[in-house]
């Protein structure tokens, strides 16, 4: 288990350097976990076409398998990839994304089943950290869940993370405290319609007035 403790305005302007960013894409890429931080709370990151790695996501949370997982990505450019966006998709998108808002949208056949509990939706999340958004510039798009056992709170310091799922994370990346602290919002997408499914940082009266303005 190894942390990497983020410095601001030192090495990298993303808060990483070059060497520790290398060591977090090996991480990836060897299909092995890792915490990185977010505005929300700090995320649990996975190759998510790796199907060996993002089962290792659900045993690490202690999550069941039938409870899909969510999809970071640094742009919305690169959602339309692996998800069909339609235009109250990218309205919200352009309103609020990078930040604390999960589309919940079909997916595209690239992304495995296991990520989304063979469900036909996927969510997709930009968000909104410097450090998350380069990790997912540089590798693509990760596995993103909160970085805690199942059930249990979620964690806002990287040290809450640690307290909870140890070894079964190979590499920390400390970021300092998540600055808004509340899960996003996740919207659900489908055939035109439009229902918040979870509350978290972006009222609903917010996400209303996007789409009626």
């Amino acid at each position: 288990m190894d942390i990497i403790k983020c410095k601001e305005g030192k090495s990298t302007e993303k808060g990483l350097s070059k060497h520790d960013l290398e060591h977090v894409l090996s991480t990836l890429r060897f299909g092995r976990l890792v915490v990185y931080p977010t505005e929300t709370v700090y995320g649990l990151g996975a190759d998510p076409f790796d199907e060996t790695a993002v089962k290792r996501v659900y045993l690490a949370k202690r999550r069941p398998f039938d409870m899909a997982l969510s999809i970071a990505v640094h742009d919305i450019s690169v959602a339309d990839k692996i998800a069909e966006l339609d235009e109250n998709a990218y309205r919200l998108a352009k309103a609020f994304l990078p930040g604390p808002l999960t589309l919940l949208v079909k997916k595209r056949p690239i992304i495995p089943d296991i990520v989304t509990a063979a469900l036909p939706e996927v969510g997709i999340r930009v968000p909104d950290h410097p450090i998350a958004l380069h990790l997912l510039e540089e590798f693509g798009p990760i596995i993103s869940t909160s970085a805690n056992i199942h059930s249990h709170p979620n964690p806002v310091r990287v040290e809450e993370a640690i307290a909870d799922l140890g070894n079964s994370v190979a590499t920390y990346v400390d970021g300092g405290p998540c600055k808004v602290g509340v899960p996003s919002t996740i919207v659900q997408i489908t055939e035109g319609t439009v229902e918040v499914v979870r509350y978290g940082a972006i009222p609903k009266e917010k996400i209303e007035n996007v789409l009626t303005g």
